[in-house]
């Protein structure tokens, strides 16, 4: 993880555990960790249909480790 990345979660974990209600702070642990599911999972589509650009599936997927069928998912953000 870069830098910024480290940065950014220390912050997002210490506002949590800034929030002094536990029902209040585990509600806002579940809707963040919502949020950044959804929001990766847009960052990740964005990077496989990057990728793709001149490239089969299959070369895709050797890149990042899974297999072509399951990079072009990740470029639909399925699952």
């Amino acid at each position: 993880m870069t830098e910024a990345l480290d940065t950014a979660t220390t912050s997002l974990i210490g506002a949590l555990n800034d929030i002094d209600d536990d029902v209040e702070r585990y509600e806002a642990a579940e809707a963040l960790k919502a949020r950044i599911d959804r929001e990766v999972k847009d960052v990740k589509a964005n990077v496989a249909k990057s990728l793709y650009d001149g490239r089969s599936w299959a070369a895709v997927g050797k890149l990042l480790g899974v297999t072509g069928s399951r990079a072009e998912q990740i470029s639909r953000a399925a699952r």
